[in-house]
């Protein structure tokens, strides 16, 4: 396959699963072992960027009032609670960077994540059946999505905003809440690790060798264009809908995955 055909693909995949609570990271690997590819953890995380910021013109709301009514207290509060959230992450962030983790590349982790985490979101929704759930997102919900990003960032095929939405249901948050709050805290987060890996690359050329650029930025421009459709798309859906349709997606092909391998005995 053409490389080029191969980093679209890549793109459009990254631009589907980035946002939506079925894991990018393990879609993007197992998509790389079906392709016989290997992309470096620069690539990955640069085309997670361009997913990143091409959600930000769908939250026309929330940048207006941070921007003009930023002295508002109801702003300042929600602003701080998705700094704290941030701060938290990106000091477990770097405390993993020290202690030189590295995600695992198995499919193995991948599968199991998917699965359980599918099972979580099934339970959850389920026991939310008929059950008021609040608007406002309360600190321990903010507590909550920092660790799930955490939770996200060791293992892979959890899923970002799935395990920070899954937090924030279980703690009586609305669906479409819950979306944007785990949407807003995960375009910073992405963001810096984007800009942390960017800057070791260029000032330390030895950590990513022969990365080819036009690569990069033409998956980058395919997964911004995907993930705009697919977010804005996405919002309109929690407002009528659970999750529960990802959860059996999850549990599918995850055990999909853990069946393929053990028929392969690995």
């Amino acid at each position: 396959m053409p490389d080029w055909i191969a980093v679209v693909l890549l793109g459009i995949i990254e631009g589907i699963t980035e946002f939506l609570p079925v894991s990018s990271t393990g879609h993007l690997l197992l998509a790389e072992k079906i392709l016989r590819l290997r992309e470096s953890d620069l690539f990955n995380i640069v085309i997670q960027c361009g997913a990143v910021l091409a959600v930000l013109p769908l939250f026309p709301e929330r940048l207006n009032q941070f921007i003009f009514r930023w002295r508002e207290p109801a702003t300042r509060d929600y602003l701080l609670k998705i700094f704290t959230a941030f701060a938290i992450t990106g000091a477990g962030g770097l405390g993993l960077e020290k202690l030189h983790f590295k995600l695992p590349e198995q499919l193995l982790p991948v599968g199991m994540a998917l699965l359980i985490g599918g099972v979580l979101f099934v339970a959850v929704e389920i026991w939310l059946r008929r059950k008021s759930l609040r608007e406002e997102v309360t600190w321990a919900i903010v507590l909550a999505v920092a660790a799930g990003q955490l939770v996200a960032a060791v293992f892979p095929g959890t899923s970002r905003s799935g395990a920070t939405i899954l937090c924030a249901l279980a703690l009586g948050l609305s669906r479409p809440a819950a979306t944007e709050f785990s949407f807003l805290v995960g375009i910073p987060t992405m963001l810096a690790a984007g800009g942390l890996k960017i800057f070791k690359a260029l000032h330390h050329p030895a950590g990513g060798p022969g990365e080819n650029w036009g690569q990069v930025l033409v998956a980058t421009g395919v997964a911004a264009v995907v993930s705009f459709l697919v977010v804005k798309w996405l919002l309109r859906y929690v407002r009528t809908h659970t999750f529960t349709a990802f959860g059996w997606y999850r549990i599918v092909l995850g055990g999909v995955i853990l069946v393929l391998l053990a028929g392969a005995g690995k």
